[in-house]
């Protein structure tokens, strides 16, 4: 009975302690374009200056000034891409850097090559594509032509734009782009590869289930559940992506542990309906980046990209996860 109590203990510990982290990378996440100093980040965490700086590196293997670089720079290689009207310099400045010459060198550092380089065609020789042989290489060079875009008509009803994706399995997707309300979430946050790995994600939703549960906040179909992706696994390596699975709550939903609280903000998104197997969501990704997106005339912003699941595949004849794609979107 001591050995159950002490384990509880620690268990209620390391929760605090993920907790406070899980906060100040939201906190970063959110102020990424300011002037980011040890003393207040330390104080979101409720640590102090000294102790924090070696308790955040101990907990996300990078130190507090190492992530924030990371985060600034892959933000700016992403907006570098998706925003090809604005300049290298506000890219660098909208990311928190001091100026262009430390922007360029920290990109040269990162990336091998400038700027400049990156935004007209060198991304897609990076980071995933390094590791590709040349056989995937020219599968993802592909990816555009296993897709066919209808055009876009606008739906009597609600007059939301919309298209049809006829995939290579010959099942056909419909988008549409709508405004969406923002959200507000419980989560639980995930740092790590997470492609493919069904047990990963049905322990999340284990995890944030068995939370909400007992606190009478699973009320379907109102309860919201998906997954928040922040991070691009086209430049972000594996091992860093962060992914939340998440239920929206109520605003004054009291959160604590390993349990989180955000906002996804609300706004104009592309809207992908898929029913899917355990094994279809790369394809379907691909659909909307690869099909859809070059063929829309909108281009991906900077909120966060998510999943938004509205079945339980086990109750479903043939097992399959039906789930709303969901892309913020802005003109080109």
């Amino acid at each position: 009975m001591h050995r159950e109590k002490e384990e509880q203990a620690k268990k209620q510990v390391r929760e605090e302690y993920v907790s406070r982290i899980n906060r100040v990378i939201d906190y970063i996440e959110a102020h990424i374009e300011k002037n980011l100093h040890l003393a207040d980040i330390a104080r979101v965490a409720h640590f102090s200056p000294y102790h924090f700086h070696r308790i955040f590196k101990a907990m996300v293997g990078e130190t507090l000034n190492q992530f924030i670089q990371r985060i600034r720079i892959e933000k700016a290689a992403s907006r570098l891409i998706i925003n090809p009207k604005t300049s290298i310099t506000e890219v660098a400045l909208e990311c928190g850097f001091s100026g262009s010459a430390a922007f360029a060198r920290v990109f040269k550092e990162t990336f091998r090559m400038s700027a400049s380089e990156w935004r007209f065609g060198g991304y897609r020789r990076f980071s995933k594509i390094r590791k590709s042989k040349s056989k995937e290489s020219e599968r993802q060079s592909n990816i555009g032509k296993d897709f066919d875009v209808s055009s876009f008509y606008i739906d009597n009803e609600t007059s939301n734009l919309k298209w049809r994706i006829k995939m290579k399995n010959k099942n056909h997707v419909n988008v549409e782009v709508k405004d969406m309300p923002e959200m507000v979430v419980a989560y639980v946050r995930h740092i790590g590869p997470y492609k493919g790995d069904t047990k990963l994600f049905e322990g999340l939703f284990k995890k944030i289930f068995g939370w909400a549960g007992p606190r009478g906040l699973l009320r379907f179909p109102e309860t919201k559940v998906m997954a928040v992706y922040h991070d691009d696994p086209e430049i972000t390596d594996e091992s860093k992506l962060r992914t939340d699975v998440c239920i929206s709550v109520p605003k004054d939903t009291p959160v604590e542990g390993e349990i989180g609280k955000a906002t996804i903000p609300g706004g104009k998104y592309a809207v992908g309906h898929f029913e899917l197997k355990d094994d279809g969501y790369q394809e379907a990704w691909n659909a909307i980046f690869g099909g859809w997106l070059p063929e829309s005339g909108f281009q991906p912003d900077e909120r966060p990209c998510f999943e938004l699941y509205l079945n339980d595949p086990k109750e479903h004849p043939q097992g399959l996860c039906i789930v709303d794609i969901c892309v913020p979107v802005k003109p080109l």
